[in-house]
């Protein structure tokens, strides 16, 4: 059996907060607004696992209420995601993303992007794709003031 699950998230950007996507931290002015890390990439990808698995959503199993999340990186919360897929008897086939950002540009950091997602989820490279877009200077990502993350990820039982 196979599903598909998708996951979107934003984060409001603040000037001098850190700005961490796919688990890589990137130079840049402005950084993510978030209880955890803020990493809008990996919230992503974890809502899609979760939803398709059927096991809710990242809020539900990491309450922004929580101080034990308080700073956490989002790639601890990404490897627990992937416990609970695997007791659940699934695996990840592929993740396909895409993060929406008028700047910095990130394309040169998606290949370490790649590398830590697979290492974290176990799943080859290969079957990782992380795309970059802007919104053309529209919207609240136009504007420079939040990012989006968005993830499709496809899922097998094991």
């Amino acid at each position: 059996m196979i599903k598909v699950g998708f996951g979107f998230d934003v984060h409001q950007l603040k000037t001098g907060n850190e700005l961490w996507i796919g688990g890589v931290k990137i130079d840049s002015e402005k950084g993510s607004v978030g209880h955890s890390d803020g990493d809008a990439l990996i919230h992503a990808i974890c809502d899609a696992i979760l939803g398709a698995a059927n096991l809710r959503d990242i809020g539900y199993h990491f309450p922004d209420t929580n101080p034990k999340y308080k700073g956490i990186e989002s790639k601890k919360l990404l490897a627990e995601v992937c416990e609970k897929l695997d007791e659940a008897g699934y695996e990840i086939n592929n993740i396909d993303s895409t993060v929406s950002l008028e700047k910095p540009k990130i394309s040169g950091y998606i290949p370490d992007m790649i590398d830590l997602l697979a290492e974290t989820t176990g799943i080859n490279k290969n079957n990782i794709s992380i795309k970059a877009t802007t919104t053309e200077k529209l919207g609240f990502t136009g504007r420079q003031e939040g990012i989006a993350a968005y993830a499709v990820v496809l899922i097998m039982r094991k």
